[in-house]
């Protein structure tokens, strides 16, 4: 006996749709025709010194001490905008914000934030500081993004984030097959490492 479907065949699904949805981000991968697993992932890190970590620090402690972070423009404007600014503009890489992808009906809308690097990363916020349900709709992204992008790297990277909480997956293309990461990264305590995976994406030459 087949189980009953979860997305609604001929109804309009936007990416922050899925963040609503209840059911497990297994179940509802699979619905879009991809596997899902949890485990520790082993994230590309840049080799090379982060001149600007120390300042990008003080900011961000800064915007902690001085700003109310209840509310999901204020995590934005003061924890994640600073972060990927701050990374994007260190290695002149282009930022897309607010970026509109329509693949279908069931797969479409905006993406936070694009960086369209060989490796192609989007960053999305977390509403409600949901990490869970998030990661379901990072997960829809990542499949929508597979199939607007014009790069055939085999990996398409993603984060969810609070802003002082960070979690990486990972798209494999050819095996339809969404990884997502346990670790957590806290910010500001984890900053240094955080860019350093960021920047590792980023500029990770795939072979």
């Amino acid at each position: 006996m087949n189980r009953p479907r979860i997305l609604e065949p001929q109804a309009s699904y936007t990416f922050s749709k899925y963040f609503e949805l209840t059911f497990d981000a297994e179940d509802v991968f699979a619905e879009l025709g991809c596997g899902f697993e949890r485990t520790a992932l082993e994230l590309p890190q840049t080799s090379q010194p982060i001149d600007f970590k120390d300042e990008l620090h003080n900011r961000l402690q800064t915007a902690l001490k001085v700003t109310n972070l209840m509310s999901e423009m204020a995590r934005r404007e003061a924890l994640i905008a600073p972060i990927l600014f701050a990374v994007c503009g260190h290695i002149e890489q282009e930022l897309k914000i607010e970026y509109r992808v329509e693949v279908s009906p069931q797969l479409k809308g905006t993406l936070d934030y694009y960086i369209p690097s060989p490796q192609n990363l989007l960053v999305i916020e977390a509403k409600n500081a949901d990490l869970g349900r998030g990661f379901t709709q990072l997960g829809a992204e990542l499949i929508a993004l597979d199939q607007w992008t014009q790069q055939d790297t085999p990996i398409i990277y993603g984060a969810v984030t609070t802003g002082d909480s960070w979690r990486f997956g990972q798209f494999f293309r050819a095996e339809r097959k969404i990884l997502q990461d346990t670790k957590l990264y806290s910010i500001p305590l984890e900053l240094e490492k955080l860019l350093s995976v960021l920047l590792g994406i980023i500029q990770r030459p795939e072979s």
